[in-house]
């Protein structure tokens, strides 16, 4: 098992899109991480936009970004909440600034937006936020993934295996 002994925080707020989030959260913990989920509240259910429920173990502010080896932001409509919270973007920059892997698909640019870290990056999304994306000081290019160092991004869910693959290879090393 490639990742044994990594530990992943998962952020969730409601509306995430399911697949964005459960598939890698299965994948990272085939290969044998720890991915824990964290939500603005502790215990709390979070549905998905077609309905697929996940629980948070752990409220936002209760999660010390140096204990783990990287995060991962859904995409979804959930990025339009989770970049509200204060703890969520610092959990962000911290990552960055430790060049820990942060994985990003979809809408989940707009988290990265908000913590002020995609300056200079190249970077994929879902097209909707390409302008976004390039107005936060990113190259945007039209690719099912793109690694820039630590920095993961992915478009929409027919991309995941590229994703979690490149998402897998950057954590192992």
């Amino acid at each position: 098992m490639r990742l044994s002994g990594k530990k992943i925080i998962q952020i969730v707020s409601n509306d995430f899109e399911d697949l964005e989030l459960w598939y890698p959260v299965l994948r990272l913990r085939e290969e044998g991480a720890t991915v824990d989920i964290a939500g603005e509240k502790a215990g709390e259910k979070y549905i998905g936009k077609y309905g697929v429920p996940i629980m948070s173990e752990y409220a936002f502010k209760e999660i010390n970004p140096n204990d783990y080896d990287a995060i991962l932001v859904p995409g979804g409509w959930s990025p339009d909440l989770l970049r509200r919270y204060e703890e969520v973007l610092s959990m962000v920059r911290t990552m960055d600034e430790q060049q820990k892997p942060i994985g990003q698909i979809c809408h989940a640019g707009w988290v990265l937006i908000s913590a002020k870290i995609l300056e200079g990056r190249k970077v994929t999304s879902t097209p909707g936020i390409k302008d976004d994306m390039m107005n936060a000081g990113a190259t945007w290019v039209d690719e099912p993934v793109v690694v820039d160092g630590h920095i993961i991004s992915s478009r929409r869910p027919p991309d995941l295996p590229d994703y979690m693959r490149e998402f897998i290879n950057v954590l192992a090393k």
